[in-house]
């Protein structure tokens, strides 16, 4: 992975203060958003999207680990998230607790299997457990298979918040949102966050100097998956539906696409490539099955023109940390 992180500069308080100037322009951006008139359901979608694709960053930016299987974390808590809300009645803070939950438990297992494997490796065993998820729940009688979980309620939140009001459940999003994306802020800035680092520019000498990195590995992983079953939980409320789709090997293809176009180890750069993505698939959509090859010709074009990402160009040009 050195090849699209060796530009990455080191943590200093003059980088961390441009990151937190970045962070705040973004809360004030967001928080502004149901004033502008923009379409709520799009920016909570991406909302969701862009804090699944932070997490993925989390593992395969810092830590070195490409995973193919990211969706099955995403999937796998909006199913639990959506039957606890329907079935069990659960109030909207224990059902995204379920969900977050199940994405854990999840990310424990399947990290267990896959983290002692590396390379391509990894990233097909990670493909093979998604893809086995999927056919459980085509199968599993609580998913409805083909037709998933649909009408969930999206209740009162503490008994105090009506999710049925968009921008109150705009701002609860924003806030989940929010509070995920400054905990893996707070995680790539930690000690172990060097260490991660470490791993992922030189495994073998990370090991020399003593590290556990199977352990270091394993605890991302599980960190990344965790956070991926908080968006997964989140989209619920959103959608009002789970279903197949975010279980899919194509989810994960997209959550690799939005991290790339954004930036490849920037903080910012999910976030970007997922509102470009979302974009792309809400404003494009009148072109049907096209959306797909154009999305194809964008990262194309994108690869061949900005190796580092839309904000790691940003960032390589300004020599800033973003």
């Amino acid at each position: 992975m050195t090849t699209l992180t060796d530009d990455t500069l080191p943590v200093t308080p003059r980088a961390m203060r441009d990151e937190m100037i970045v962070f705040a322009v973004m809360a004030l951006l967001l928080a502004a958003v149901p004033f502008t008139g923009v379409y709520p359901f799009f920016v909570m979608q991406a909302l969701c999207f862009a804090l699944l694709a932070c997490a993925f960053n989390l593992l395969v930016g810092y830590g070195g680990l490409l995973s193919f299987g990211h969706a099955m974390f995403l999937g796998t808590a909006g199913y639990c998230s959506a039957h606890a809300l329907k079935v069990w009645a659960l109030p909207p803070e224990l059902g995204i607790l379920v969900g977050v939950a199940a994405a854990f438990v999840l990310s424990i297992v399947t990290g267990y299997i896959s983290i002692r494997r590396q390379g391509i490796y990894f990233s097909m065993i990670t493909l093979a457990l998604s893809q086995l998820l999927y056919f459980i729940y085509l199968q599993a009688p609580f998913t409805h298979g083909e037709d998933g979980i649909q009408g969930i309620p999206q209740g009162r939140m503490f008994g105090v918040l009506d999710l049925s009001k968009p921008t109150v459940l705009y701002y609860v999003v924003l806030v989940g949102f929010l509070a995920g994306f400054l905990l893996i802020f707070r995680i790539i800035n930690s000690p172990f966050g060097e260490v991660l680092k470490s791993i992922r520019e030189n495994e073998q000498r990370a090991i020399s100097l003593g590290y556990r990195t199977d352990q270091y590995k394993f605890l991302a992983f599980v960190l990344s998956g965790t956070l991926a079953g908080l968006a997964g939980a989140l989209k619920v409320f959103v959608a009002q539906n789970a279903s197949l789709t975010d279980v899919h090997w194509t989810m994960s293809g997209e959550v690799v696409l939005m991290t790339l176009v954004g930036g490849l180890g920037t903080v910012f750069g999910p976030v970007v490539g997922a509102f470009v993505i979302i974009a792309m698939q809400q404003y494009l959509a009148g072109f049907g099955q096209w959306v797909t090859v154009i999305q194809g010709a964008i990262f194309v074009v994108c690869v061949l023109t900005f190796r580092r990402g839309v904000v790691g160009e940003i960032a390589h040009y300004f020599r800033r940390s973003l």
